[in-house]
């Protein structure tokens, strides 16, 4: 009998991966990660605690199911808080969700899978697995779940075959309200649990609050970019230009100066924002919602634009360093001088883009068929063909 060590959460989605993992055959063992102790900046009743370990508890004993808890609060905090601090603090928007699974998921919880004698881990993800063979060699191909409300594919972008070879997802073939059905007969605690929200073991939070933990305020100007900016005008410009030059034109960033439009404002930190940002600007007056176009961390400036379709919001490339471009399918890589269609998203639950992917020397460049709404730097960039998500990198 295979054994599998399943991260049982208190959710619903592992608790009924946990079911049918025993309805399968395997030998299931169930660990509850403790990753996060912290709740300065968590919002009230939307963090990780004790009713959650007692929700998995019960789950666990209801399957008759070994059950224990691990802390991996250590790990969790290099790994994944602190990179999302450095990030902020470059002016970065990074995705904690992705470095989670990628660092703690399906690296320090394998491993103690591993050394619990596991064969395989599960978890409670909406996507799917699948072997094939090329080659005379075993490839596992990550698929989209079933459910297309809800396929978490993207949060598991920066996997490896390794990683893939042990990894189980037994709930990718459903959706979510089968998987509410399943728990609710088999009269699971988690049956009626609301889904987790926010930074993955941390929760929801008021992210100037959690960021200030370690990241310091620092005053400075909110400065408003009238929609006829020059660089806006010069798009169409670069459409006639030779490939390689429009590639490296589109993809690069707005730069702003506080010439450039007129102070509305004030902050207390730029790293405090993120690109497309709306709420918290504290800027009123204005005929449409302002959101954040860009945020320079050197001069402390937070430049803003008026209306959801601002030009300053869209773009119709990106860049991928070559050192920051991940394979989940190494036998799919692009050559230099090669490219591919493709779909991509640069953010979870964005509905797949068309796109045609450049492999250049310095790295990746994407161009979308349309422009993208709120591309910021650190954001993760996944690549599609069809279901499968062949690969990743993190937008320069």
């Amino acid at each position: 009998m295979k054994k599998v060590v399943v991260g049982l959460s208190g959710g619903v989605d592992s608790s009924v991966a946990a079911y049918l993992l025993k309805q399968q055959g395997y030998d299931v063992h169930a660990i509850y990660m403790i990753n996060w102790h912290d709740t300065q900046g968590v919002i009230e009743g939307s963090c990780p605690s004790d009713d959650d370990v007692l929700v998995a508890r019960l789950v666990a004993r209801k399957l008759g199911i070994p059950f224990q808890t691990v802390d991996f609060s250590e790990m969790y905090a290099k790994r994944v808080v602190d990179y999302m601090f450095t990030e902020y603090e470059k002016g970065r928007t990074p995705n904690p969700d992705v470095l989670c699974n990628r660092e703690i998921k399906f690296d320090v919880f394998l491993d103690k899978a591993m050394e619990l004698n596991a064969d395989f881990v599960a978890t409670g993800h909406y996507c799917r697995k699948e072997t094939i063979t090329k080659d005379g060699k075993e490839i596992y191909r990550l698929l989209a779940g079933k459910d297309n409300n809800k396929d978490q594919s993207y949060f598991l972008c920066q996997l490896s075959q390794k990683q893939l070879e042990k990894a189980i997802f037994p709930i990718g073939d459903i959706e979510k309200p089968i998987v509410r059905q399943i728990a609710e007969e088999q009269g699971l605690a988690s049956a009626n649990k609301k889904d987790s929200q926010g930074i993955c073991f941390v929760g929801k939070v008021d992210l100037p609050t959690f960021l200030q933990q370690k990241l310091k305020s620092k005053n400075g100007d909110i400065i408003i970019i009238p929609k006829d900016f020059k660089q806006y005008s010069q798009q169409k410009d670069f459409e006639i230009l030779p490939l390689n030059e429009k590639l490296i034109k589109q993809s690069e960033p707005y730069i702003y100066k506080p010439e450039d439009g007129k102070k509305v404002g004030d902050h207390i930190g730029s790293h405090f924002y993120t690109i497309g940002q709306r709420k918290g600007l504290g800027v009123g007056g204005l005929k449409e919602p302002p959101f954040v176009l860009a945020i320079d961390t050197k001069t402390n400036n937070v430049y803003i634009g008026e209306g959801k379709m601002h030009p300053g919001l869209f773009r119709k490339a990106l860049f991928i360093k070559k050192d920051e471009v991940h394979y989940v399918r190494p036998d799919l890589e692009i050559k230099i001088g090669e490219s591919l269609k493709a779909d991509v998203r640069i953010r979870y639950r964005q509905p797949l883009q068309k796109a045609e992917v450049f492999m250049k020397e310095n790295g990746i460049y994407i161009l979308f068929e349309q422009a993208q709404r709120g591309i910021a730097a650190g954001q993760f960039a996944a690549i599609y063909i069809e279901d499968e998500l062949i690969g990743s990198g993190i937008i320069a």
